[in-house]
């Protein structure tokens, strides 16, 4: 039986380290696990399934007789050396968004469109955390009646912005505790690390995710746009997202509006999602029961419920959509990717290298 040696970048960040988890428990047949990472990280020791990996120094020979690699190290981490990878034999799974667009890239939610895998070039990309669980929600009704419009409010969890923006949200939240005006807070990763202005996030709401682009929406917002019409193969479905942070650690929460192209009847809708693969139905408002944050962390399924149709369209349909940004929205999303990659015989290495060595 086949198995296989598996690289992490990114090792030990928020992700990284979930990723290793989610190794632990998978149906992956695994021989050797490299954990790899940043200068600043080499040394430090994780575990795997009991035993100590000293983590090494990433570098562009770090992918010697390594079959997958799981990259969540940042898009110019995966910029520079995800081309090394695939040339040294290994195929890719790559968290961060720097291939999401690429034409020779295969943008896969595996219950969503696995088959794009068969015509990887060595690379596979990860969607966007929000736009992972809103694809699982919505691909059962894509399929009975067509979408025709999507319009997407997010409620998104610090952890989304990495370790560091966790931190600071503990320190105000505990600051404010201690009596310290809301005002007066402090802030130096969120809205977004890469941008001018830091506002605190504790009491508060931040209607910003990454930098905003020439249209006055987010690239967060953008993402969630553009990754659904890839994903779904169909450019004609209309997008908008407006993407808010708010002061949760783990779990991302949507609300989902959106139109089909046949009128759907929601007692189907609620069964179609219910059996759909990866879904969750959490829907019973008699008993006040649909998804929360809280429940979902540490799950890989995603929760769907607040199932209603709109008081005025008769094609509309409001959806409430939560799932562990951390798991299905980043590392087990990965994994499943490399799970299926397995399945359909497909960890095979790229004679002809696509990507740019830098």
């Amino acid at each position: 039986m086949t198995q296989y040696n598996i690289a992490v970048v990114g090792v030990t960040g928020a992700v990284g380290t979930r990723m290793l988890e989610q190794l632990e428990e998978s149906t992956l047949p695994i021989e050797t696990v490299r954990a790899l990472a940043s200068k600043r990280s080499a040394g430090k020791i994780v575990e795997f399934k009991g035993q100590e990996l000293v983590v090494e120094e990433l570098t562009e020979d770090s992918f010697e007789g390594i079959d997958i690699a799981l990259f969540s190290a940042g898009g110019s981490v995966s910029e520079k050396y995800a081309p090394y990878a695939v040339k040294a034999g290994a195929v890719v799974v790559d968290n961060t968004s720097f291939f999401r667009q690429n034409p020779n890239v295969p943008l896969v939610v595996p219950e969503v469109n696995a088959h794009a895998l068969e015509k990887h070039n060595g690379i596979i990309a990860c969607p966007n955390c929000s736009t992972i669980q809103m694809m699982v929600a919505l691909e059962p009704i894509r399929q009975a009646y067509g979408l025709e419009r999507v319009i997407v409010s997010t409620y998104q969890a610090v952890s989304g912005a990495g370790q560091s923006a966790i931190n600071e949200t503990n320190r105000e939240l505990q600051e404010a505790l201690d009596g310290k005006a809301l005002t007066e807070l402090s802030a130096e990763i969120l809205p977004s690390a890469g941008d001018k202005k830091h506002y605190p996030i504790a009491y508060n709401a931040l209607a910003q995710i990454d930098v905003f682009t020439d249209n006055d929406y987010t690239y967060e917002e953008m993402k969630m746009t553009n990754e659904t019409k890839k994903i779904m193969e169909d450019d004609s479905i209309a997008v908008s997202a407006t993407c808010v942070r708010i002061p949760v650690l783990y779990g991302h929460s949507e609300s989902v509006y959106v139109e089909t192209k046949k009128v759907a009847d929601i007692a189907e809708v609620k069964r179609l999602i219910s059996e759909f693969p990866g879904a969750v139905l959490e829907d019973d408002v008699a008993h006040q029961i649909y998804p929360q944050a809280i429940n979902s962390v540490g799950r890989r399924e995603t929760f769907v419920g607040r199932i209603r149709r709109d008081l005025d369209a008769a094609n509309g349909i409001h959806l409430w959509v939560v799932s562990d940004n951390l798991l299905k929205g980043a590392a087990w999303n990965s994994v499943q990717i490399a799970e299926t990659l397995h399945e359909r015989s497909l960890v095979r290495p790229t004679h002809e290298l696509k990507f740019e060595l830098k």
